[in-house]
């Protein structure tokens, strides 16, 4: 009875290792904020549909993660897009690829005085960004509107001495981001980031006569070093991160301003 009983219990003792499947962990790095409440979102779909163990490491800045990457600290990192990425890359000689998108957190055509960009007179006064990224991000969402052309092959290099059309006479004047809302009263348009359109009581989807839309050069990376492209926990990463439960998170913390870019 006792050999009947052992055997027994080693019989389903197997069974059970069978039916519990291997948990593969995956480390990648965001920034602390609500990309990482976006990645703890995406951990859970993981943990649940793939039996993926998503371990979050946070950081402060914006060259670290990429660092860790590079050293084997963590498996993956999303905090980037596409031109900081490129430009780290040509930096540090990073082997690193952008495997998938996902969110842009658009810049937006903002005025008072039009509520049509059809309407805009000629000689009006356009605020920017002054910063690098951001002007050259702000200038392509002008040419996208018709409104200027750009010297071919500018993309996120762009700058005022890129445009080669303006048939407007439009006067493009350079201002530090932050202020862009406070200077819509003196302005015919000011092109605004999100992040400071949405404390100034503007609307994006609502309020913007332009948004950025899914393809942007701006969405959010998810990144991995080149040898991990095919790996199998990276893609169940990604699946993870385009689920609807992601979709869903990014909702509730951009208050509808995110938009999903794949």
């Amino acid at each position: 009875m006792k050999k009947i009983l052992f055997y027994f219990l080693i019989f389903w003792f197997l069974v059970a290792c069978q039916k519990s499947p291997k948990i593969e962990e995956v480390r990648v790095g965001t920034i602390a904020g609500p990309e990482t409440e976006l990645m703890k979102t995406a951990a859970d779909v993981a943990k649940e549909n793939y039996h993926l163990q998503v371990t979050i490491i946070e950081f402060s800045d914006y060259v670290i993660p990429n660092v860790a990457l590079n050293d084997g600290s963590i498996d993956a990192n999303m905090f980037q897009h596409a031109p900081y990425l490129k430009n780290a890359m040509q930096q540090h000689a990073y082997d690193f690829v952008a495997v998938a998108k996902t969110f842009i957190y658009p810049m937006g055509v903002y005025s008072k005085k039009i509520n049509n960009l059809a309407l805009l007179p000629d000689n009006a006064i356009v605020a920017i960004p002054n910063d690098p990224t951001n002007e050259a991000r702000a200038l392509l969402l002008l040419e996208k509107a018709g409104l200027i052309r750009l010297k071919e092959g500018s993309n996120e290099n762009a700058t005022l001495q890129s445009i080669v059309l303006n048939p407007k006479h439009l006067k493009i004047k350079e201002m530090d981001a932050a202020s862009l809302p406070r200077v819509l009263d003196d302005t015919t348009l000011a092109v605004i980031n999100t992040n400071y359109a949405i404390p100034a009581g503007l609307v994006p989807n609502k309020d913007a006569l332009l948004l950025e839309d899914k393809g942007s050069l701006y969405a959010n990376l998810l990144v991995v070093n080149k040898k991990d492209v095919s790996s199998k926990k990276i893609e169940e990463l990604i699946k993870a991160l385009h689920s609807e439960a992601v979709k869903e998170k990014a909702n509730d913390l951009f208050q509808g301003q995110a938009v999903s870019a794949w």
